[in-house]
């Protein structure tokens, strides 16, 4: 078996999809398309994946079998300027939990809470 990266996919569960999707379009500028649920059993939104390329892919998911909160798996978004997307977080309706801060050699990280009570984090280099 080929080597890979320890995340295959990730999803962020949520208790309203319309507000979160509307969020995190807003935040990351990028467009969230739906994809079906093999069970039938839940709503999923994913976001730009190419399995295809390093990284993972992921989507939000309503589903009865887990909810959103703070403390749990924490999933980074790699962005160009954390500043950039960290300043677009509060007009869409969730709350810095905090600033930018360097990682050293790993360059830089911002946290905030989406609209659902999700700690997610941003990520870049610079």
């Amino acid at each position: 078996m080929a080597k890979s990266n320890a995340i295959g996919w990730f999803d962020i569960y949520v208790h309203d999809m319309d507000r979160a999707v509307t969020f995190y379009e807003g935040v990351l500028r990028q467009k969230l398309e739906p994809i079906g649920d093999p069970t039938g059993e839940t709503r999923m939104m994913s976001f730009p994946t190419d399995m295809g390329i390093y990284g993972a892919g992921g989507a939000l998911v309503k589903s009865s079998h887990a909810r959103p909160g703070v403390g749990g798996t924490l999933v980074y978004f790699s962005v160009d300027d954390c500043a950039t997307e960290e300043s677009r977080v509060v007009a869409a309706g969730g709350k810095v939990a905090r600033p930018k801060f360097s990682i050293g050699e790993f360059g830089w990280v911002s946290l905030f809470e989406d609209t659902e009570g999700n700690l997610v984090g941003l990520s870049s280099m610079k």
